[in-house]
């Protein structure tokens, strides 16, 4: 265990961040997965700007690598051109 005080506020603040992070995450994932779901194109052109927004500001935190959300943004943006 910590026994200095900066560290234990430094062991706070990890926690903290930790769970932030992995809410935002989570919170991409979820979008994303209902975006590679949608069937009707109108709803997804609609969702796309959304998810590629949710993907840059993940990028800006440093939570995923600027790589994954470009690959993530072509896919789904493949996706969505593809639907009828």
């Amino acid at each position: 265990m910590a026994n200095h005080k900066s560290a234990l506020k430094r062991i706070r603040q990890n926690n903290v961040r930790r769970l932030r992070n992995r809410y935002y995450h989570k919170t991409a994932r979820t979008a994303v997965k209902v975006l590679r779901t949608e069937a009707d194109k109108a709803s997804a052109v609609e969702q796309l700007p959304k998810v590629v927004s949710l993907l840059d500001r993940l990028v800006k935190k440093n939570i995923i690598h600027k790589n994954k959300a470009a690959n993530l943004k072509s896919k789904l943006t493949k996706h969505v051109n593809k639907l009828a």
